[in-house]
Order: structure tokens, then sequence, then C-alpha cells
């Protein structure tokens, strides 16, 4: 059975041991490099390339969200998970929108560093629980404050299935064979659930079922 290899990138020296230790705690866990910086982060990942790289949210050189963006454009299959100090919606809606599947906070790190590594290596989301509470309370204040009923209900049962496994970074083809229907209509699926919920794109639909409570 091969290993899981991990690249880590954060600029603290003690960090970074830190989460080497609780990763080498998994003897099926291999960490394939260590780097300070965002642009090495980027090289690092195109010549070793990972399964997963754990990205510090502000690095030098190259912050942890631009690294994002470069990593999964040229590497699409390795699973992002960013590492912040940062709770508030609008960094984790960009480390989405760059194309992380995760996001850790740094002082949850060492009780959530396995689960959210194994969530982001199965290509699922990930976020810190508390970081998955406070979108669901905003969430829910915003729409009391705007008077407006969740569209959530408006989702068929299988509407919902669809919801939590393109939230969970499954693919068109991985949703059908799981529902046992065709890519077509998976798309279908995804197609109404946008329109009926106001999104744009997976980015927006990942973030929506954070705050509403479908993955964490």
């Amino acid at each position: 059975m091969s290993k899981l290899r991990i690249l880590l990138a954060d600029d603290h020296t003690l960090m970074r041991q830190g989460l080497r230790k609780i990763i080498e705690e998994r003897p099926e866990w291999q960490v394939v490099a260590e780097v300070g910086e965002g642009r090495e982060a980027v090289r690092q990942a195109e010549a070793l390339k990972p399964d997963v790289v754990i990205l510090d949210i502000g690095m030098p050189l190259l912050n942890g969200l631009e690294a994002t963006r470069q990593i999964v454009r040229r590497l699409p299959d390795v699973g992002v998970l960013i590492l912040s100090m940062h709770s508030n919606e609008a960094y984790v809606t960009q480390a989405l929108q760059a194309g992380a599947l995760g996001y850790l906070l740094k002082d949850s790190a060492g009780v959530d560093l396995i689960d959210a590594v194994e969530a982001v290596s199965l290509g699922k989301a990930f976020f810190s629980p508390a970081v998955a509470k406070l979108m669901l309370d905003d969430y829910v204040r915003r729409l009391a404050d705007k008077g407006i009923v969740d569209r959530f209900d408006s989702l068929s049962n299988r509407e919902r299935e669809v919801l939590q496994l393109v939230a969970e970074g499954r693919t068109n083809r991985e949703i059908a064979e799981l529902l046992s229907v065709s890519p077509t209509t998976v798309e279908t699926h995804r197609s109404h659930i946008l329109q009926k919920l106001d999104l744009h794109n997976t980015a927006e639909l990942v973030l929506y079922a954070v705050r509403r409570g479908v993955v964490t």
C-alpha cells in the first residue's frame, strides 16, 4: 500500500515541526517536503506531486491563497488544506475560490489535523468546527435580518444528496456511480441546485453547504 504523501508549507519552523510530528504518528503517511515560503511550495508541489499540500495562508514571497491557485491550476488532483489564524468568512471564501478543499484553524490543528488531512486526501471538504459554526450562525442571522426564507427547503431529496456530494468534492462521474444515474443526470441536478439556491459556481455551492451545515 503506497503512503499518503504530504507537503508542508509554513513560515514558522515550530509550527511545521509540530504538524510533522502529528502526521508522522500515522505510519501510512509521509511528509515529502517542508518549505517556509509560497513560491517554494509551488515549486516543490510541481516537482514532487504530493497527494495533499498543507499551506499557511500568510507566507512570504507568495501567500497561501495565491500558492493554492497556482498549485490547483497545475495539479488539479492535489488536495489543498489551508492553515490560518483567521476564522472570518472572507478568508474562508477566498480559500474556497482559490481551490482549497479544507480550512483549518491553527489553534485547533493539534486536534483536527488528522481528520482534515484524511478528508482532503479523499477529495472532501473540511472546516474547523469553530469556522463551520461561525459561518452557520452568520448565515442564519443574515437570513433573519433580511426576512428571507431559506431556499434549501425547495430542493428535492435527490438534489440534497447531490449538493452534499458536490460539496464534498466528488466529481459528476463519482456521484453518478454512487447514485446509479448518468453523469448527465448529475449535471442536470447540479444546474437545478445552483438555480434554486441562486448560486453561480461550485465555490459558492461549497460555501453555502458549509453555512447550511450540510458539510462540516
